[in-house]
């Protein structure tokens, strides 16, 4: 696809997203008109006479518009970890939980809730829990003197097998009653209980994140062409693919923070995206950053609207991305005969 294509369709991304989050303020249980939304938002900025009922300021502003920024960054994050892993790695099977990060973050989570603590705690360890995996996983690579992508899976295979045996024990000792349900819940990703003093500790971190891979995915197509020839190409890609896998992680681990863990996302968005813009990661990366939160933002206003019990976030993105998933696979398959 030229860049005359690619640019509107990144526009056209763009206004959709948009678009599709103001529809997720007016939707769910308790529909708001489109129009008592507008005066609302608008009168952040403008003063205005009220012309809202309460019940509807507070369902917009401090119930719906944090879930909706909160997808928009968790979906995006994902996405865009997603399409780095597959490319640095040169797996299309990679995912970011790839290196122990949503079990490292579980781990963290459920000893904070185990000790009793707050929410805004429950997210730090969380993310100490996520960064540690992908240190422990950086450390048993190096005990293996590689910088082999292949070896750096496998560590991650072993130190995500590792988190799952020690949350597994975590489970066993809490209280069946209160705390067992909580990091089963949270193990199943939610935006329910979100609020912007969630958000704005972890947020900075995202966007940084997120401009660095943006800046750096020029070198993603160098490094799909294999070791030897970026080497020869002038990549360092030792150093390349440190800071990529850091961004990733770091984007990984903080969207964990948020939602908990929500698979498929940063699987499947990455194959759409490769579907209508092909393999060249300067063009993928942006598209996928707002795909992903397309399809978080949708699955979210999904989850809260369907029934009076909000359903888990990985149970809808798991019903949806697996038959996705396979139609891809299958188009593939026939491209190839």
């Amino acid at each position: 696809m030229t860049k005359q294509r690619t640019i509107p369709l990144i526009a056209g991304l763009a206004a959709l997203t948009l678009i599709i989050g103001v529809g997720a303020l007016c939707a769910g249980r308790y529909t708001v008109s489109l129009r008592d939304v507008f005066d609302l938002l608008l009168s952040r900025f403008i003063p205005r006479e009220p012309t809202w009922s309460p019940t509807v300021e507070k369902v917009v502003l401090f119930l719906r518009f944090p879930r909706v920024v909160a997808a928009f960054l968790v979906g995006s994050s994902l996405a865009v970890s997603g399409a780095t892993y597959q490319s640095i790695f040169k797996n299309q099977l990679a995912a970011p939980e790839l290196l122990g990060v949503f079990q490292g973050s579980c781990v963290g989570a459920a000893i904070a809730i185990l000790l009793g603590t707050s929410s805004i705690f429950i997210q730090a360890l969380a993310l100490c829990g996520g960064i540690l995996s992908v240190l422990i996983t950086s450390l048993i690579t190096k005990l293996f003197k590689s910088d082999s992508s292949a070896i750096l899976v496998l560590s991650g295979v072993i130190v995500s097998g590792l988190m799952r045996s020690v949350l597994g024990m975590l489970k066993y000792v809490m209280d069946t009653e209160t705390q067992l349900p909580s990091i089963t819940y949270w193990e199943l990703g939610s935006l329910s209980d979100m609020t912007f003093q969630k958000i704005l500790p972890i947020a900075p971190t995202m966007i940084l994140a997120m401009i660095v891979l943006l800046a750096m995915r020029w070198q993603f197509n160098l490094l799909s062409l294999g070791d030897d020839e970026a080497r020869s190409l002038g990549v360092n890609v030792a150093a390349v693919r440190g800071v990529t896998v850091a961004c990733a992680t770091l984007l990984t681990s903080c969207a964990v923070c948020l939602s908990g863990t929500i698979a498929w996302i940063g699987l499947v968005i990455p194959h759409l995206g490769r579907l209508f813009i092909g393999p060249d990661n300067i063009k993928l990366t942006p598209i996928v950053i707002f795909m992903g939160a397309i399809f978080l933002i949708v699955i979210d206003t999904i989850a809260r609207s369907l029934s009076g019990i909000e359903i888990p976030l990985s149970i809808l993105t798991g019903l949806i991305g697996a038959p996705v998933f396979i139609a891809m696979i299958c188009r593939q398959r026939t491209r190839l005969k």
